[in-house]
């Protein structure tokens, strides 16, 4: 299906860009969204706030999908609801199936962090099966995780906070150019710095491979 994909600003587009125009899993044509509806009058219009950005890479995957557990909603009560390591963990008792069942949460919680592509490898066959069905892209590993590994890719780590983490160049898992991929994010902030700064829990909406995976409500 045709669509555009409009905002208030695009990351990597040209000067003036504020929308990304989909044919199925392909990026055809990056620009300013009047012009992009008027070469393509049937194209579905998705309208955004903010900034849409190339989809963003978690170097960090193994660790927090293979080292982690991502509770249950349903075991909010006696496990709380934020990820478990050392000890905590320890006293699950994991098994393959748990692991599974973790990683296919964390890999939501990427998603809603804007997240479409991971960098392996998965020594869990539960979390390598999570993975593969969950559709995000699996990079190679490119040497040694900088830091603490975190659901946001623009952080240092899971405790800390926007701040210092890695440059874009290092996050983002593609480019927005027409015959690339249809992988990409959108934030509610007006640009990178303010992308930056925030982190990117305050992702709106990410869509991988040209389908829309997650929208906040």
């Amino acid at each position: 299906m045709l669509t555009i994909h409009a905002a208030d600003a695009v990351h990597g587009g040209p000067d003036g860009a504020d929308a990304v125009a989909v044919d199925g899993a392909v990026v055809v044509a990056v620009g300013p969204c009047a012009e992009l509806a008027a070469a393509r009058p049937r194209a579905r219009i998705r309208q955004w706030s903010g900034l849409i950005t190339p989809g963003l890479l978690n170097a960090g995957a193994p660790a927090l999908l293979e080292a982690v557990y991502h509770p249950d909603p349903r075991e909010a009560d006696e496990l709380g609801e934020e990820p478990l390591t050392g000890a905590a963990l320890a006293a699950l008792g994991m098994d393959d199936a748990r692991w599974g069942a973790s990683a296919r949460r964390g890999l939501q919680r990427m998603l809603r962090h804007g997240t479409t592509a991971v960098r392996g490898p998965f020594a869990r066959p539960a979390v390598r099966t999570a993975v593969a069905r969950s559709g995000l892209r699996v990079h190679a590993p490119a040497g040694p995780a900088a830091g603490p590994a975190s659901l946001d890719p623009l952080v240092a780590g899971p405790g800390g906070g926007p701040g210092p983490g890695p440059g874009p160049a290092e996050v983002f898992a593609t480019t927005l150019d027409p015959g690339g991929p249809a992988d990409l994010a959108v934030f509610d902030v007006p640009d990178l710095a303010a992308l930056l700064a925030e982190g990117a829990g305050c992702c709106t909406a990410t869509v991988l491979d040209g389908r829309l995976v997650f929208r906040r409500r």
